[in-house]
């Protein structure tokens, strides 16, 4: 009995000390529904009367009510959010349900297990968690603070306080200190300073971390304000670059990207550290932060914790990656609704890169108060040394603005109220000078934004201004990237505000529209300069030749612009140039081009990848779009920088050389020089070009392996590549092999070459897009030719997926090994597949219904069949099954992946060679390919081919004839 006295005065004690701090933040809140805690208590104690003392029974019951507990109260505060909403709130709660089991465990723990006194040892939170919140799936992190002289009772009763926490499942992050300790390892370890900066009072001896407050203000954080300000903003940048260095990525990272809550914490720590306050309140007294501030900080901090909470809940794990497969769910979730051009997932998006923007925003205030209040606190001589080191100087040519440490500085406070033209000015003077921006100025500038109105967008010097940014020959990009971060940019072009923060939601656009477009003026500008003539040679020749830069410039900073809208983006966005170029001070020719431009701006992007540019059709309708040299030459480089600034891996040589291919057929046209005899002339010279780089083989072999192939290989093949095929053909044939593989990897365009020699099939393709499936390879493009003794050289373009060359080239094989094995009939396809799509995990986040054209149109002498769905692993090869199935011959194919969407162009013709012009029978392909395409049972498979290898061929030199492939 006197045990069980003891044991009810231990858990009153720890009843009537405070589970947490005095809870400023959270003590609106009713946290009776989640948890009864005299009731867990109660039922707590319960146990020792049925159970042995200290026995692996009573532990194991103890374990169970306290998981039962965490689970339940979990569970309702759930509930709660999902009915209430309210990140901030939700945090608090998990918060406090998490102090009332940790107190719970203690005062058992110490009546029971280990007999302490309730004030003999402190538990505490530190990090996230001792800023009173906690999300469903975060670590929890405490300090357990021994007095001077710890006992083994005491490390005894934290051990078993740990081990029942981990079997809960929780992730616990723990240290056991003495105060002393505290304090020698703060001054040494910034990222202990930090997490001691957060102690929060839990359970236990209150008076411990009352002292270890009171000494860590003494002796840590006196007087060291601007080290540990310095280390929290380095640290803050790092992990920017390791985030992306961008706030503007599709699939954010909540907790540590850029705009994020980490971002919102460091300010946090900043306050606490330097100015001394518990609560972000207290930054309005100070004058550190404006009331509407603080409303943003407060709002942005829910906002971020609301996302968050919803990504743990939606995950059951500590998820930090706003991914697309949970975005829809969240956007439902908050309540987000469909408008006109944008779904409720990319106004849900938009939303959060807004409030990402605007922790940038808070940031930038925050640190120019800082810098202030630094300057003004620096003292005596030390002081006035460093404010003449550190005075402003002038800039010439501006009397609005001053030099202050390398950065640009407004010379009176009402500079921009004098003149709001001085807003523009602002960015033009700091990019002449190659200047960064004081803090101050830009704080002064937000508080600015109502003088960017009419007058001023309409204001002719102000455009001028504008215009001149844009087309810096020095960094473009950076000044309009800090206009944008600041503000000024979607103010100053309304249209261009429209379409800030908006996300796409697909996985082919790496960035929100905003970011994508900025970059896009970056690329340009790097071509300009000429630092990206190993990836562009040719437009990097092109640019001087190019005399209207503005016209260029404008176009691609615009090209975007109408994105959101419900019509097509490029014919809304022309009418918007048409109304916006005028203005910036082009003349009606060049506001036509961009107008041109803007429209067009996909057109040679599609083209080139969707199109048979052997085709002499798909040059001369591509031709007439464009009608003059000046308008192919910018169009190219508009498209060459779109695709490189959708994101990293999105450009690639492959691309590259079908654009090359592109622009110089038709550039051939448009100069009046395309003929069928300059085709075959160039054909001619491309064979003479390839015999004579064999001038190490002999006679015989030079004529033979030259002598292979026709004039689409001939024409859209590099050189280097023709030789190295070459080698290969003549090395499979020395060995007797009919069919061989060949395979090498790049990886800066992070992709993966194999090439396949077979004797020539119409279910070659299908065969070899179900064996790359097979061995788990994603095929991005497919090059078909025919070889004049009819055999088929392919070449398949895979996604590269290891970072190591070594590893990617095993992986490589692998797959050349897969396809030789199916083709040789050694393995059967249909199986192989099944094996590998068995466990497939469906892509669910996006939606994209199947669609299938046919078109007598775009060639002439084949039909051009363009499907357009959901990509998965395998789908080619379905694709090419079927089209073979219904006896279609593919002369050419064009396999095109734009994130999770994949476009396959596929030019056929019926087994005679002749068209699809059968109205019933495009009516029948379309259906089976839709059915496919929708995953829908199709016998087709179950009859796929297992191998298709026809005896080796003893061939004299081959015969020139022409096939299928002379085209």
């Amino acid at each position: 009995m006197q045990t069980q006295r003891t044991s009810r005065q231990v858990l009153a004690a720890i009843g009537n000390q405070e589970a947490g701090r005095p809870a400023m933040l959270r003590d609106h809140l009713d946290f009776s529904a989640i948890l009864d805690v005299e009731a867990l208590r109660a039922e707590c104690e319960a146990l020792t009367l049925k159970h042995p003392p200290k026995s692996d029974a009573l532990r194991s019951a103890l374990l169970v009510t306290l998981k039962k507990a965490s689970s339940e109260g979990r569970e309702k505060a759930k509930q709660i959010f999902l009915q209430e909403g309210g990140g901030l709130n939700c945090a608090y709660r998990i918060s406090w349900l998490q102090d009332q089991l940790i107190a719970t465990l203690y005062g058992f723990v110490i009546a029971h297990i280990q007999p302490l006194k309730p004030d003999d040892i402190a538990v505490s939170a530190v990090g996230g968690y001792g800023r009173d919140t906690l999300a469903p799936g975060s670590d929890i992190d405490l300090l357990f603070l021994f007095p001077p002289k710890p006992t083994d009772a005491m490390r005894k009763a934290v051990e078993f306080m740990l081990y029942i926490l981990w079997d809960m499942g929780f992730k616990v992050g723990h240290s056991s200190r003495t105060i002393e300790e505290c304090i020698r390892l703060s001054k040494e370890d910034m990222t202990i300073r930090t997490a001691i900066l957060e102690t929060r009072y839990i359970c236990g001896a209150a008076a411990l971390v009352k002292e270890l407050e009171s000494r860590f203000d003494k002796e840590v954080t006196a007087g060291t304000g601007p080290e540990f300000i310095a280390a929290k903003l380095a640290e803050r940048d790092t992990r920017h670059r390791k985030a992306g260095d961008t706030r503007y990525l599709v699939e954010p990272n909540v907790k540590e990207g850029k705009g994020g809550l980490r971002d919102l914490h460091t300010l946090f720590w900043i306050a606490k550290y330097y100015y001394h306050v518990r609560d972000a309140a207290d930054l309005v007294k100070l004058g550190v932060l404006s009331k509407q501030e603080l409303s943003l900080f407060l709002k942005s901090e829910d906002f971020l914790w609301a996302v968050r909470c919803h990504m743990h809940f939606l995950t059951g794990k500590s998820e930090e990656r706003l991914s697309f497969d949970i975005q829809r769910e969240i956007a439902e979730a908050l309540g987000y609704h469909s408008r006109p051009g944008l779904s409720a997932v990319e106004r849900f998006m938009k939303h959060y890169f807004l409030v990402a923007k605007d922790v940038g925003d808070l940031t930038r205030i925050f640190c120019a108060a800082l810098e202030e209040q630094q300057a003004k606190a620096t003292p005596g001589l030390t002081g006035m040394i460093s404010r003449f080191a550190h005075r402003s100087r002038k800039i010439p040519g501006t009397i609005e603005f001053v030099e202050d440490r390398g950065r640009i500085a407004l010379a009176n406070p009402d500079v921009f109220k004098k003149d709001p033209v001085s807003i523009i000015r602002l960015f033009h003077v700091a990019d002449i000078h190659g200047l960064e921006f004081h803090p101050d100025a830009l704080r002064r500038l937000t508080r600015s934004f109502s003088l960017i109105d009419n007058a001023l967008r309409e204001n002719e010097e102000a455009n001028r201004l504008f215009l001149s940014i844009l087309t810096s020959p020095r960094d473009p990009a950076l000044i309009l990237r800090r206009m944008n971060e600041a503000g000024v940019l979607g103010r100053f072009i309304p249209e261009f505000g429209k379409i800030v923060s908006m996300m796409q939601f697909n996985m082919y656009h790496h960035y929100t529209v905003d970011e994508h477009l900025l970059r896009t003026v970056e690329v340009l500008s790097e071509i300009e300069k000429g630092r990206a003539d190993d990836i562009h040679p040719l437009i990097t020749k092109l640019m001087p030749g190019i005399e209207d830069r503005e016209t260029l410039y404008v176009a691609v900073l615009l090209h975007d612009i109408a994105k959101g809208r419900q019509e097509d983006h490029s014919i809304a966005g022309a009418r918007v140039c048409r109304k916006l170029a005028p203005r910036f001070g082009l003349n009606p020719k060049q506001t036509e081009m961009v107008v041109w431009l803007v429209e067009e701006h996909l057109t040679m992007s599609m083209v080139a990848q969707t199109r048979d540019l052997n085709d002499r059709k798909t040059i001369t309708d591509f031709a007439e779009r464009v009608q003059s040299l000046d308008r192919l030459k910018m169009l190219l480089v508009l498209t060459v920088c779109d695709i490189r600034a959708v994101g990293p891996g999105v450009w690639n040589g492959w691309k590259g050389q079908l654009l090359r291919t592109l622009y110089y057929e038709t550039e051939l046209l448009l100069a009046g020089g395309f003929s069928e005899v300059s085709r075959k002339e160039r054909a001619k010279a491309a064979a003479e070009d390839l015999y004579n780089a064999l001038d190490d083989w002999s006679q015989k072999d030079r004529k033979t392996y030259s002598k292979l192939h026709y004039q689409p290989y001939l024409l859209s093949v590099p050189l280097e590549d023709q030789v190295r095929h070459a080698a290969f053909i003549r090395e499979a044939d020395k060995a007797g092999k009919a069919l061989a593989t060949m395979v090498r990897t790049h990886s800066f365009h992070a992709i993966t070459e194999i090439t396949v020699l077979s004797p020539d099939h119409p279910r070659l393709l299908a065969v070899i897009a179900g064996a790359c499936a097979a061995a788990g390879a994603n095929i991005a493009d497919a090059q078909i030719f025919t070889t004049s003794d009819g055999r088929a050289l392919d070449t398949i373009l895979v996604n590269r997926e290891f970072p190591n060359d070594e590893d990617e080239m095993r992986r490589a094989a692998t797959i050349g090994k897969m396809i030789e094995d199916v083709l040789s009939g050694a393995k059967r396809l249909p199986e192989v597949i099944a094996t590998r799509t068995k466990n497939r995990k469906k892509n669910r986040a996006f939606v994209i219904p199947p669609s299938a054209v046919i078109s007598n149109t775009l060639s002439n002498k084949f039909s051009v069949v363009e499907v357009e769905c959901l990509d998965r692993p395998g789908l080619l090869s379905e694709i090419t099954a079927v089209l073979s199935d219904l006896s279609l011959d593919i002369h050419s194919a064009r396999i095109t992946t734009f994130g999770e969407k994949v476009i396959d162009t596929f030019y056929v013709t019926d087994l005679v060679g002749q068209k699809l012009v059968n109205e019933n029978k495009r009516a029948n392909v379309i259906a089976r390919l839709k059915a496919v395409m929708s995953e829908q049972e199709d016998e087709v498979r179950a009859r796929m081919p297992s191998g298709i290898i026809a005896p080796m061929v003893v061939r004299s030199a081959p015969v020139a004839k022409k096939t299928k492939s002379d085209a």
